[in-house]
């Protein structure tokens, strides 16, 4: 299928699309998934806000938000990602904006793939696979 970039009260940075597409498709595959239809939506903070209190019962800010939609081998999902975080982020981990973005895409789709992050154990093993997919970006 394919993979889009949408923008919901911004702009969609200028990132290079093609080459997220395809690594897109990589990364699902080596987790065994045909590539459905991934929507990648850029949001602001409130924006993203709102859709983590309303779906995830959160309250803070978030740099992105993966909703995954397997069926059988192929997966699709909605994946919202804060420009605003990301800014404060790249500033934060001393990366340029264009790298931190690349960095969030790829993380989300590693959580498609079926990687976690919520202990230091699988924290340590998706930075690793964050490292390995940008290089390869």
């Amino acid at each position: 299928m394919a993979v889009y970039f949408h923008s919901e009260e911004i702009s969609i940075p200028k990132i290079p699309r093609n080459k997220l597409k395809k690594l897109t498709r990589e990364i699902l595959l080596s987790a065994n998934y045909l590539t459905g239809e991934i929507n990648y939506i850029f949001c602001n903070d409130n924006y993203l806000l709102e859709i983590n209190k309303k779906y995830l019962n959160h309250h803070d800010f978030t740099d992105i938000i993966t909703f995954p939609m397997p069926e059988d081998n192929k997966m699709s999902a909605d994946i919202y990602i804060s420009l605003e975080r990301i800014k404060e982020n790249s500033k934060l981990f001393n990366e340029t904006f264009l790298r931190e973005t690349c960095r969030v895409i790829i993380h989300g789709v590693l959580h498609l793939a079926g990687m976690k992050d919520k202990t230091a154990k699988e924290k340590s093993e998706m930075r690793k696979a964050e490292d390995f997919w940008i290089e390869r970006l």
